[in-house]
């Protein structure tokens, strides 16, 4: 049994800022034997990566996963970039997609949004985790 999650990390952000990929960046992964804490002790070389949502996803693996992920969303090729190297899982996401579908959820739910309505860091780990699970 695993244990599907989706984390972000300050400075991996700060990071993808300065290099071009932009701030919205999230690792999304299966740990597999463990907790999430554990399967991100040290990815990208980073230590300070908090996890926003986990789930049981039963007997997925992190390949398939990424699989159906990738269907959505922008994978960043870890081979491209040195620092990475070789950390599969990090999603550049597109706010403005996730808003959007957001959006249309809540028009054919026959609600409103709110007038402050935003993505947050909760609303893209769910994004994630709905698409890898479909």
């Amino acid at each position: 049994m695993g244990t599907i999650f989706v984390a972000t990390s300050k400075a991996q952000q700060d990071w993808g800022s300065d290099v071009g990929l932009g701030k919205n960046l999230f690792k999304v992964g299966v740990a597999e034997d463990g907790t999430p804490e554990e399967a991100l002790a040290g990815f990208a070389n980073q230590t300070d990566w908090v996890v926003l949502q986990a789930q049981d996803c039963g007997d997925l693996t992190e390949a398939e996963m990424l699989e159906r992920v990738a269907r959505k969303e922008k994978l960043v090729d870890p081979n491209y970039y040195p620092k990475l190297r070789g950390a599969l899982g990090i999603v550049k996401i597109n706010m403005t997609a996730i808003e959007n579908s957001m959006l249309v959820a809540l028009a054919l739910d026959g609600r409103e949004p709110a007038k402050n309505f935003k993505v947050k860091p909760v609303d893209v780990a769910n994004h994630l985790i709905t698409n890898a699970l479909k």
